[in-house]
């Protein structure tokens, strides 16, 4: 795509949303997990950073930066939790990608929407690697923002067609269920996450609360089933009981990130983990036995942003659904920058 040197491609969350429908929400969750799996398998290749984090009693904000040697990415987003009590989301974002060579933005994009997708696609790309054979249920602990795409995402990469969803606020998980009428997943709302686990092959953990939390307890995952746990994601925010990651096989993103805000932060520093990139590589096993219990501890890490946004990127040629922003200023003659500010000075209106 071709771009005047002082003019940025700007992808707003209107335009995000009709590039999702144009291409189709599960074909978009398909071909972003694509992406990702295509970055995880040159993983070397990045240079890796634990997200910068400022933390307040109300939430966090955080930026998430790498580099290909080429291209720059960034991501800037919260976590607030409280937000949904003032009609706020709980999490907003945006991300840039830049020319290593030049300095110069290549694209300013929205990451609201597009976060929420590539962590759902995140989620099901890893349990392509880790869930059961034929693995076709699902629960859903927390069926806030995230919780359809999840649904979404794991139908399409996995064919997971039923969906026990469970909410402490119950309203959400008639909201989540009403989203997906028409979908092709079968929704069933239970009473407890305990009856939401029963018979499920996968359990995603999504909630929101920045606590520690104990969503799930040991009595209450059996031989066999992969954990998707989303939503401990910050230090002191965890969704899992400790004895839970005791018996599991853990598949992790970057470990010094999630050793800091993971399920894991409640271990010893020295317990044993797999970086998922290795799986996705063949460096490493994944699911090594039908009753081996897996868990996929995802705090989201920066290449997987540096990925969506790379996928948005390229498909902006072929759509147009982006704005020029003028967010650079480019003098004709790069030492004269005072120069266009005169230029630019209004005339005085004669009297």
């Amino acid at each position: 795509m071709q771009q005047k040197l002082n003019l940025v491609p700007f992808v707003s969350v209107d335009k995000m949303m009709k590039l999702v429908h144009l291409i189709g929400v599960e074909t978009f969750l398909i071909e972003l997990a694509e992406e990702i799996e295509k970055d995880f398998r040159r993983w070397e290749s990045f240079d890796k950073v634990a997200r910068i984090p400022a933390h307040s009693q109300e939430g966090v904000i955080e930026l998430m930066p790498t580099t290909d040697g080429e291209v720059y990415g960034f991501k800037y987003v919260n976590g607030h939790p409280k937000n949904t009590r003032t009609g706020r989301q709980t999490v907003t974002a945006f991300g840039l990608l830049a020319d290593m060579a030049t300095g110069y933005p290549l694209m300013l994009s929205e990451m609201t929407m597009l976060t929420a997708l590539r962590t759902a696609a995140m989620s099901a790309l890893a349990a392509k690697y880790l869930a059961p054979e034929h693995a076709r249920t699902m629960a859903i602990i927390g069926n806030g923002a995230q919780s359809e795409f999840q649904a979404l995402a794991f139908k399409a990469l996995l064919g997971v067609n039923q969906v026990r969803l469970y909410d402490i606020d119950r309203s959400a998980s008639l909201k989540c269920a009403r989203n997906l009428v028409g979908s092709g997943i079968d929704c069933v709302i239970a009473a407890s996450a305990q009856e939401a686990v029963l018979g499920a092959d996968i359990v995603t953990t999504v909630t929101a609360d920045k606590l520690n939390a104990t969503i799930l307890t040991d009595n209450m995952i059996g031989p066999g089933i992969h954990i998707n746990a989303v939503g401990g994601d910050s230090p002191g925010k965890t969704e899992l009981h400790a004895d839970i990651l005791h018996r599991a096989s853990i598949f992790v993103e970057y470990p010094p990130q999630t050793r800091i805000e993971g399920e894991i932060q409640q271990l010893s520093a020295d317990h044993p983990v797999t970086e998922l990139w290795s799986v996705i590589a063949d460096r490493a096993e994944g699911r090594r036995g039908r009753d081996e219990i897996t868990l996929f501890d995802s705090v989201g890490f920066a290449v997987e942003d540096f990925s969506a946004l790379r996928y948005v990127r390229r498909k902006l040629a072929e759509t147009g659904l982006y704005e020029d922003l003028d967010l650079l200023a480019d003098p004709d003659e790069p030492r004269d920058l005072y120069g266009m500010l005169m230029r630019a000075k209004m005339p005085r209106a004669v009297a």
